[in-house]
């Protein structure tokens, strides 16, 4: 049987913040930071599958889904991180399992690296770290960081639509798989985001995202030094993270379990049950010990 899942409110250091929850309190913690174009939305099923035995936790950070978008807030890759952490305080979180996708990867792994001690475990779906492998999709954003000029930035600013969004979730999927993937998605993405702030926020980001390539090396650091149990679940049908980006990570992580599904970014519309199945006894291994 699917477990609740509740829809709630935190004021968090002065900001409105929206976040799904499910499972029992005092169960063992996995906290979804969400990607690129959407919000806590994507986990809504994973959590229903999982609520049974952990205390699953997405928020919607500041700038995306039913949260605030404040004017005094710092919505950099570090800014978003740090605010992570404090969200986790806010809501009493000490230890957490961590799943990592998207956008979602780097604030996760900077709230990894500043709270090492308080990572049970990592589950990284479609969340790359190593530049040498990203995939051909990567060339528009390299070419603008290396080069950053206004009809750059323009470029960039024409993907933020509804049009743009519905292209990010379908991506490369083989068309089998395609009707797998509810409009909902880019639908309710673009009604949530089509603000003239927060599509300038988006670019922004776009933009700041420049700066996760030199903090990839820290990230493969701490993967090295704490060997925290990992599990990979990889779409490989993807033009920024392909199969190669997946593998990349058994560098620093020779004991992770990599599975490659046959989806693309979106795991857990095309792919649920073999995502959840995977979790399920990934982190029943993990918080047996």
């Amino acid at each position: 049987m699917s477990a609740i899942v509740h829809h709630r409110r935190i004021e968090v250091d002065g900001v409105d913040v929206f976040y799904r929850e499910a499972g029992p309190a005092d169960a063992p913690v996995v906290l979804l930071p969400h990607g690129y174009p959407c919000s806590s939305f994507e986990f809504r099923r994973y959590m229903a599958e999982l609520g049974d035995r952990w205390h699953l936790v997405a928020p919607d950070l500041p700038g995306w889904g039913y949260s605030a978008t404040p004017d005094d807030f710092d919505y950099s890759f570090a800014g978003q991180g740090a605010f992570l952490g404090r969200f986790a305080d806010a809501l009493g979180l000490q230890r957490y399992a961590l799943y990592l996708h998207d956008y979602g990867s780097q604030f996760g792994y900077r709230l990894a690296l500043a709270r090492p001690e308080r990572v049970t475990a990592l589950i990284i779906q479609n969340g790359d770290v190593y530049e040498d492998a990203l995939g051909p999709k990567y060339a528009t954003l390299l070419e603008h960081w290396r080069n950053p000029t206004p009809d750059g930035r323009a470029r960039l600013a024409e993907a933020v639509s509804e049009d743009g969004f519905r292209d990010e979730f379908l991506g490369e999927l083989p068309e089998e798989l395609r009707d797998r993937l509810t409009p909902d998605l880019w639908t309710l993405a673009w009604r949530q985001l089509d603000t003239p702030r927060r599509r300038e926020l988006i670019v922004d980001l776009f933009e700041d995202q420049a700066t996760t390539l030199p903090f990839f090396a820290d990230i493969q650091a701490y993967l090295r030094e704490h060997r925290p149990p990992t599990l990979i679940v990889w779409g490989p049908h993807d033009g920024y993270m392909p199969e190669e980006s997946a593998r990349a990570y058994l560098r620093d992580l020779p004991d992770a379990e990599l599975h490659l599904l046959g989806g693309g970014h979106w795991l857990l519309e095309t792919h649920l049950d073999e995502v959840v199945a995977l979790s399920r006894d990934f982190l029943g291994r993990v918080h047996s010990d």
